[in-house]
């Protein structure tokens, strides 16, 4: 199976007793009524009190954080925790009280038509002050073809018929990034209308305790309940007869064991084939991806070659390469004159960064099996116990079934592959194919293309980013920036059915509460001054990261010039 298995950890944390989570679910499933019946006031207010809580655990969560990744404080590892740990969440939690000051439906800066009638809602920016924080990015969701570009369900259901009964959902958060728990959680909550029993993945369950005190105000009324343990306790969890959904992040493995019962791969296909389901509750997930980078060939000068080898490195090695949307597949034009070039560059890049502790159960096992794959691997830097090297797989065929493209690396691996395409309209043309086609997984993918080239193949760019079956697309930016933003969507392209999951099914994110998104598309210039928080050789990222979780608690023109600061000096 092309997504990882991941092992557990020893636990930090002591199991939640399964009598006790008999306990809190019951709880959870008592208050259900009592959280649908909430006014959109009533949580306005508790989303203000996330907020303070969030702030208050802040400086800890982070701290924790880093000790258990290896990362120093005050270096851009730190960074990278407050902008993928605290910023989004607190980002997320102001967002949906924008969201619901408008009743579930806030209006989009704009919305229009394409020529086959899909619906696209332009989601960013929203504001002079977007605008002046980041100059020249753009946000859209395409809604689903035929689909009209409706908002809040459950807030104009209820408006029509009164709330419902509400229902208990099972989160199961992933180990990677901080903020993707409390994040599904809070979508669960607040979009779809359902309290929350939050099972904390064991590899960062040390986190828990800081969620649980950041959003105590929704503890504290059983609309949210955080616990601990590894599989016995999830698969409890997922049987309990007062759950009624499921959400996970994390590996279709555990998807698959959890739809189709934890047992051999034959026996999971037969079950597939007859529909034969261990497990028949509505289930959501995100289940990672093989990430491709396509390059579009350009006249690109020796600093713009150096820029996008720092940015193609920065999508591969952000939080240790651990990331379900790190990039892995470099997809290059035969025809472009400059790829050795590049390749050098991205070299020297690659030998530049920092090696990173190989926290993630697993890592080096599979860190190996593509070794014993691709044995002309180049290994830029030393391997230890604690470290994998960040590594190239040079002229990976562009064939169907290679493992580098069938296989999720979770490590610091990046293929290199090579397609036909003697210019740049050829590869607009070829490019989305071959990775629609031949890379698996449909979370999330990058473009680069400077703006020459863009502008002499306009409709064939356009042709690109439509015909791409991807759930998040960063043209000239990491699709991470697409997850952080949180206004977009986060999820899959739809499509994926129980038998076939691949990337998952449903959303989060979505803070303006569209009902049939497609996907969602973040595009930035080709060149983003100064530094992007997203590059991992950012010199001030722990500052930019802890002022900017700050800022977007409450945004306001006289905090702008500290982070704009702190961003000048990356």
């Amino acid at each position: 199976m092309p997504s990882p298995n991941f092992p557990e950890p020893p636990p930090s944390m002591p199991a939640t007793a399964l009598d006790e989570c008999n306990a809190v679910v019951d709880r959870l499933y008592q208050a259900r009524g009592r959280w649908a019946a909430l006014s959109t006031g009533q949580r306005c207010q508790l989303l203000r009190k996330c907020i303070e809580g969030m702030l208050s655990v802040s400086d800890g969560w982070v701290a924790a954080a880093c000790k258990a990744k290896g990362l120093e404080r005050g270096g851009g590892g730190e960074g990278e925790e407050w902008l993928g740990g605290v910023m989004p969440v607190v980002r997320n939690l102001r967002l949906l009280i924008h969201a619901l000051e408008h009743q579930g439906q806030p209006k989009p800066p704009k919305v229009w038509r394409r020529s086959n009638d899909q619906h696209v809602a332009r989601i960013f920016p929203t504001s002079v002050m977007d605008k002046a924080l980041f100059t020249g990015f753009d946000g859209e969701i395409w809604i689903e073809p035929g689909k009209a570009p409706t908002q809040g369900a459950i807030y104009r259901n209820k408006a029509t018929n009164g709330p419902g009964d509400g229902c208990v959902s099972l989160v199961l958060g992933a180990g990677n990034q901080a903020s993707i728990g409390p994040m599904d959680a809070l979508y669960k909550l607040f979009v779809e209308d359902e309290v929350v029993v939050l099972k904390m993945n064991p590899v960062n369950e040390y986190l828990g305790p800081y969620i649980a005190r950041a959003f105590k105000v929704l503890v504290d009324q059983d609309f949210l309940a955080v616990v601990y343990g590894g599989a016995e306790v999830g698969a409890h969890l997922c049987q309990h007869e007062q759950v009624g959904s499921i959400h996970i992040t994390g590996s279709a493995r555990t998807h698959d064991a959890i739809v189709w019962g934890a047992v051999d791969e034959a026996t999971q296909a037969k079950r597939k084939a007859s529909g034969q389901k261990v497990l028949d509750k509505p289930i959501t997930s995100e289940l990672g991806c093989v990430t491709p980078i396509m390059l579009v060939p350009g006249a690109w000068s020796e600093s713009e070659m150096d820029y996008q080898a720092r940015q193609v490195v920065s999508m591969v090695s952000q939080n240790g390469s651990f990331n379900c949307n790190a990039g892995k597949v470099l997809v290059l034009a035969s025809g472009w004159d400059r790829r050795e070039a590049f390749l050098g560059k991205l070299r020297q890049a690659f030998r530049r960064s920092p090696p990173r502790k190989a926290y993630y159960p697993g890592a080096q096992d599979r860190y190996q099996r593509f070794l014993d794959h691709y044995p002309k691997a180049e290994v830029l830097g030393e391997r230890s116990d604690e470290v994998v090297p960040w590594t190239i797989l040079p002229d990976v065929p562009a064939e169907a079934d290679q493992y580098a493209l069938t296989h999720e690396a979770f490590c610091g691996v990046l293929a290199i592959v090579t397609i036909e395409a003697k210019d740049a309209g050829q590869y607009l043309e070829v490019a989305p194919r071959f990775c629609n086609d031949q890379i698996w997984g449909t979370l999330s993918c990058n473009l680069i293309i400077d703006p020459a080239t863009q502008k002499a193949h306009k409709e064939a760019y356009d042709a690109a980013i439509a015909d791409l079956r991807y759930g998040a697309i960063g043209v000239n930016a990491w699709s991470g920036v697409v997850y952080g933003l949180v206004s977009p969507t986060w999820g899959a392209f739809p499509g994926h059915p129980l038998e076939d999951i691949r990337s998952g099914r449903g959303v989060v994110h979505n803070t303006f509460l569209f009902d049939h998104p497609q996907k969602s598309v973040v595009k930035t210039p080709f060149i983003v001054k100064p530094t992007p928080a997203w590059f991992v050789d950012h010199k001030n990222l722990a500052q930019l990261g802890a002022r900017l979780s700050r800022f977007e608690a409450s945004p306001s023109w006289g905090q702008l010039p500290a982070v704009a600061m702190a961003a000048l000096k990356g």
